[in-house]
């Protein structure tokens, strides 16, 4: 006869959910375009790339990837010696960020842009927040299609002097709303409650 407890296994006692502090900079630029996010440990890596998306005003039509150590996630790539596993299998937990030497987001490998990914701190959620989070940040991301770092930095010194042709040119491209000395993190964070865990 069976037992009514028997094949139930050993109780394991449940983990409490954590909340990571991550800081975000966009390797390379100077001054520092960074943005500091509170995310939950479930969070999926493949919300993770959509959050860091908004964050930056990129519109994840490039091709992107985590790189973890040896390992990689994102978009799904078995090519000869390249091994892309796919983000949405994976959630931050899983990953155990906290104890990683490096971790970065590679994103529109052709410009190659990188950001930078630390754990600052793990602790409780906090009652009634809701995740993600942009907590912090400073200076508008590189916009999308500039070309890459150098090509953003001449941008840069170029729409500071809106009367030369390349500066006109510059502005003209950018549109009227591009500020880059601001990050906008109202406008962020109302992007972030849309997509939710």
């Amino acid at each position: 006869m069976i037992s009514l407890h028997e094949g139930k296994g050993p109780k394991v006692k449940k983990q409490p959910e954590r909340v990571l502090t991550l800081r975000l900079a966009v390797a390379g630029c100077q001054p520092r375009i960074w943005r500091r996010f509170a995310v939950r440990e479930t969070m999926w890596l493949s919300r993770l790339h959509d959050s860091i998306q908004i964050a930056f005003d990129w519109f994840d039509y490039q091709t992107h990837a985590f790189n973890l150590d040896n390992q990689r996630y994102g978009n799904p790539l078995k090519r000869d010696e390249l091994t892309i596993e796919d983000d949405r299998d994976v959630t931050l937990g899983d990953l155990d960020l906290e104890h990683r030497e490096r971790v970065t987001y590679g994103y529109h490998f052709g410009e190659g842009w990188q950001v930078e990914i630390k754990v600052e701190k793990a602790g409780a959620p906090e009652k009634g927040a809701t995740y993600p989070l942009c907590l912090a940040g400073e200076r508008a991301g590189p916009p999308e299609d500039c070309g890459g770092l150098e090509a953003f930095h001449d941008m840069l010194a170029c729409i500071k002097e809106p009367h030369t042709d390349l500066g006109r040119e510059w502005l003209e491209w950018l549109g009227p709303d591009y500020r880059p000395e601001v990050c906008d993190l109202e406008k962020i964070n109302k992007a972030l409650k849309k997509l939710g865990k």
